[in-house]
């Protein structure tokens, strides 16, 4: 399981071509969400973006309020766990923790009831709306959070198929004052066609604030090493600097 790392590390451009040193949208932490399942899993998603030249990472798992409930308590637990265990192992990377909103009933309880979000830095937070369902109104999402004192950051913008047909959308969601974070296999054509070419656009418009992993698995390791898709990003997202966090 991932041999091809340690090939990477001992090529140039597998650290060189990578657009930042901090990853700020992963799910790293162990056994919380969908992602890495246990500690082993981290350390090896950890090994993978190191052999990207990453070398901090900011984990946001899920907050989901029908899925999982993770909270300060369960997310500062994981973490511990896993810094425990790269101090054990002398490995040389800075994980430190935020979260992942959805957009759903149960984040704007934690909004009304005034909890303090785990925010990416200052009070900047990482949200997403669904998959399934379009957000009945984005306007009033965006300004319940900036009320309280957040900025929200959108995760994935590029993967809500709802909004293919419309892309004048992307620059209301900025309007409204959501910063725009694109996954960086979405550029690829990881997850498709329509996400790669709405991906493009939002670049090419200069409407995205972030770039960012989403690292769940493996798979996505694969992904951001095969030599093709590093090529593209380096095309793609060199002229500028990235998630100086």
């Amino acid at each position: 399981m991932f041999s091809f790392f340690e090939k990477n590390k001992s090529t140039p451009e597998s650290s060189s071509y990578f657009p930042f040193k901090t990853d700020m949208h992963s799910h790293i932490l162990p056994g919380i969400d969908d992602g890495s399942p246990d500690v082993e899993t981290s350390i090896l998603l950890i090994k993978g973006l190191m052999a990207l030249g990453v070398t901090s990472s900011i984990a946001t798992p899920h907050i989901i309020g029908d899925l999982y409930r993770n909270d300060a308590g369960t997310i500062n637990t994981a973490l511990k766990l896993l810094q425990d265990e790269l101090t054990k192992q002398k490995i040389d990377f800075k994980v430190s923790a935020a979260a992942e909103y959805m957009l759903d009933s149960y984040f704007f309880e934690l909004l009304a009831d005034k909890t303090k979000l785990l925010a990416i830095k200052d009070n900047i937070i990482l949200t997403e709306f669904s998959y399934a369902s379009v957000p009945e109104d984005p306007g009033k999402m965006s300004f319940a959070i900036i009320m309280e004192g957040y900025s929200p950051i959108l995760a994935h913008p590029e993967r809500y198929p709802y909004y293919y047909g419309n892309y004048q959308m992307y620059h209301h969601l900025a309007d409204l004052g959501f910063l725009l974070q694109v996954n960086l296999l979405s550029l690829t054509g990881y997850y498709g066609k329509e996400a790669c070419k709405v991906a493009q656009y939002l670049l090419k418009n200069e409407l995205v604030s972030y770039v960012g992993t989403d690292m769940h698995h493996e798979r996505h390791c694969r992904g951001l090493s095969d030599k093709k898709n590093r090529q593209t990003l380096h095309k793609l997202l060199s002229h500028r600097q990235w998630n100086d966090l």
